[in-house]
C-alpha cells in the first residue's frame, strides 16, 4: 500500500518499528516485483553515479555553451588550496561537490536527477562529503539515499517536482529536504529527527522562485545547489539536537503546493520574471540570442 503522507509513514515506522530506508526498500520492492537486495544494488548503482559526477565535475573546467557557467567549481578548489573554508574540511567538500555535480549536469554529463536534473548536486554533496570525511560505510550510504528517495517520493504525492508548477522551492527546496533526511540518517538519527529535518529544511525555503536566465539551467540554479546543501546541513544539525519544526511536515508540503498555485506564472520557469528580467540578464539575452 502505497504511502501518501509522512504521517502515514511516521505511523508505518512506529508501529513496525522500522526505520525510514527499510520502509522505501520494502515498498520498492513489492512495487517493481524484486528483491530488496536487487533494489539495493541498484541504488549503489545511483551511489556510484554521483561519485563519478562529482569526480568528472572536480577536474573539468569546460564552459558551457553560453559561456557564462562551468568554472565556478575550479575557482573554489583554488581558494580553498589558498585558504581553509571558514566551517572547514566538510563544507570545502559539499560546497564544491555541489558546484561540480551542476556544473557536470550544464555539460551534459551523467548525474542522477535527484530530485530533479537542476537540483542535482544536493543531495549528492551532502552525502559523499560527510562520508568522505566521517568514513562512513558504504551501506550506510545506500540507507540514506533510500530515506532521500522516500522524502521526494512522499513529497510529490502532493505537489509535482518541477519548476514550471511549483518554483524552485519544488527542485532546490525538495531536494535540501530530503539531503537534510539523509544525512540525519547518516549520522544514527531516528525517524521524528529526520522528518524534523527535512520539515526545517522546507519551511526554510518557501517560495522560492524558478526564474532561470534566458531559459537555461545555469543562473542562478548552478549556484543555488551549494546553498541549499549547506541549508540542508543546518537543517540536520539543528533536528539532531532536539529543535522541531512547530508547523509538522505534511502541513509545510501543503503550504509549498499552495505557494506554487499563488506563484505568478512569470516566475516558474518561464524566464518571464525574477531575475530572469534584470537589466543585467536581459543584455545578457541578447547576445546569447543575437537579439537586437
Amino acid at each position: 500500500m502505497a504511502i501518501l503522507s509522512f504521517e502515514n509513514l511516521r505511523n508505518k515506522s512506529s508501529t513496525e518499528n522500522k526505520p525510514i530506508y527499510v520502509i522505501a526498500q520494502e515498498e520498492e520492492a513489492e512495487l517493481s516485483e524484486t528483491d530488496i537486495d536487487v533494489v539495493r544494488l541498484k541504488v549503489l548503482e545511483d551511489l556510484t553515479a554521483m561519485r563519478a559526477a562529482i569526480k568528472n565535475g572536480l577536474k573539468s573546467t569546460e564552459k558551457a555553451i553560453s559561456g557564462w557557467s562551468g568554472d565556478d567549481c575550479a575557482k573554489l578548489k583554488k581558494r580553498y588550496r589558498n585558504s581553509e573554508a571558514l566551517f572547514g574540511k566538510v563544507f570545502e567538500k559539499i560546497t564544491a561537490f555541489a558546484l561540480a555535480t551542476a556544473e557536470e549536469n550544464l555539460r551534459m554529463g551523467r548525474i542522477v536527477a535527484c530530485p530533479t536534473a537542476g537540483s542535482c548536486g544536493i543531495v549528492p554533496a551532502v552525502i559523499v562529503a560527510v562520508a568522505e570525511e566521517r568514513n562512513i560505510p558504504e551501506s550506510k550510504l545506500i540507507d540514506a539515499l533510500l530515506t532521500a528517495g522516500e522524502i521526494g517520493l512522499v513529497v510529490s504525492n502532493k505537489v509535482r517536482l518541477a519548476g514550471a508548477v511549483a518554483g524552485c522551492q519544488a527542485e532546490c527546496g525538495v531536494a535540501s529536504a530530503m539531503a537534510a533526511g539523509a544525512l540525519v540518517e547518516m549520522l544514527g538519527g531516528n525517524t521524528d529527527e529526520i522528518l524534523q529535518s527535512s520539515a526545517l529544511a522546507m519551511k526554510n525555503i518557501l517560495g522560492l522562485t524558478c526564474d532561470p536566465v534566458c531559459g537555461l539551467v545555469e543562473v542562478p540554479c548552478i549556484k543555488r545547489n551549494a546553498f541549499l546543501a549547506v541549508h540542508a546541513v543546518t537543517a540536520a544539525e539543528l533536528a539532531l539536537c532536539g529543535v522541531e519544526s512547530k508547523i509538522p511536515i505534511d502541513e509545510v508540503v501543503d503550504v509549498l503546493k499552495r505557494t506554487g498555485e499563488l506563484m505568478s506564472p512569470l516566475l516558474k520557469e518561464t524566464s518571464l520574471g525574477g531575475l530572469a528580467k534584470t537589466k543585467t540578464a536581459q543584455e545578457l539575452e541578447k547576445v546569447l540570442f543575437k537579439k537586437d
